[in-house]
């Protein structure tokens, strides 16, 4: 189960700055997270709100031509969010959020309240939800306490977006959502650096595991990942390189929708965390957040070539 705000978006190849003219998508974190856990094959829910509009029906419609249980996407008060991103040559993005007072950022506790927790073996949750308002990050940390509470598993995903949030709220909602948490997937130095004061993967892991999160994955983009705790020895696990990088958009996203299906598929923490950096790479290779999503074949494909070695330090 997925708990966040799917968007339509707005893609252009060049810079915000430049860009004239746009492809029109359907994204956010939580929705590209839905549809890579969905392309990977578990049963996925997004519990959300969208605005009775156009668009609204049109994500929903999307969600669910792409295999995600949409009962609990929901149409409430305010519009569909939206945003637009521009993207360079080399794979580097620019947002321009259309998301204030949106339906979904109105979600409170009563809303994914009403979506089957008990019953969620993998929650995935994000710190982009936590920051849309107060009633989300309450949302939030409800449904990982309900889902922890009995007995499922909580992905956090932080994703500092400081045209959201500042750092200083974003940290909190870490150290409030980690000891829900099986499994905290911070970017280094992205989130770990505003969030947690280092630019260390070492340092960012241990910061979260003295949170209270069972087991972290720092991801490191071309750098591979740091995952530690989970019972096990701090591993680092090389990144699969991808075949061409179109748009960093969502490559994130299906890291950690990945890893969670794959936790809800029974596999292992190592074996999840490494599906989920094939998983990404293809998604590099398309325009938007879901532009691109790779199926188990692909992943089992990559991961049967990958060479495995010592990733950077």
């Amino acid at each position: 189960m997925v708990v966040g705000e799917p968007l339509a978006e707005f893609s252009a190849p060049a810079p915000l700055t430049e860009a004239d003219t746009f492809r029109l998508s359907f994204s956010g974190d939580a929705l590209n997270a839905a549809v890579a856990a969905a392309a990977t094959g578990a049963h996925v829910a997004l519990v959300t709100l969208v605005g009775d509009d156009e668009f609204g029906e049109r994500l929903i419609a999307f969600a669910a031509s792409r295999g995600v249980d949409t009962r609990w996407m929901r149409k409430g008060h305010g519009s569909t969010g939206a945003y637009a991103v521009g993207a360079d040559p080399s794979g580097e993005r620019a947002f321009a959020y259309m998301r204030s007072g949106s339906a979904a950022s109105r979600m409170g506790p009563a809303d994914v309240a009403r979506a089957p927790l008990a019953e969620t073996a993998v929650l995935l949750v994000s710190g982009v939800t936590a920051a849309l308002s107060e009633s989300c990050a309450a949302a939030v940390l409800h449904a990982a306490r309900a889902v922890d509470a009995a007995g499922g598993r909580v992905v956090y995903d932080p994703n500092y977006r400081a045209r959201l949030t500042g750092a200083e709220e974003a940290a909190a909602a870490l150290a409030a959502i980690a000891p829900a948490t099986a499994l905290v997937t911070p970017s280094c130095p992205g989130d770990s650096l505003p969030l947690l004061g280092t630019g260390d993967p070492e340092e960012t892991a241990r910061a979260c595991l003295e949170r209270g999160a069972r087991a972290v994955a720092v991801t490191r983009g071309a750098h591979g990942v740091l995952l530690a705790g989970g019972g096990a020895e701090p591993e680092r696990i090389p990144a699969v390189p991808p075949a061409a990088i179109v748009d960093q958009t969502g490559a994130g996203d299906a890291f950690a929708g990945t890893v969670a299906a794959r936790l809800a598929l029974g596999a292992s923490l190592r074996d999840a965390v490494r599906a989920g950096t094939a998983a990404a790479a293809v998604n590099l290779e398309g325009q938007g957040g879901t532009g691109r999503v790779a199926t188990p074949r692909e992943i089992e494909r990559l991961l049967a070539v990958a060479t495995p070695g010592p990733v950077a330090p």
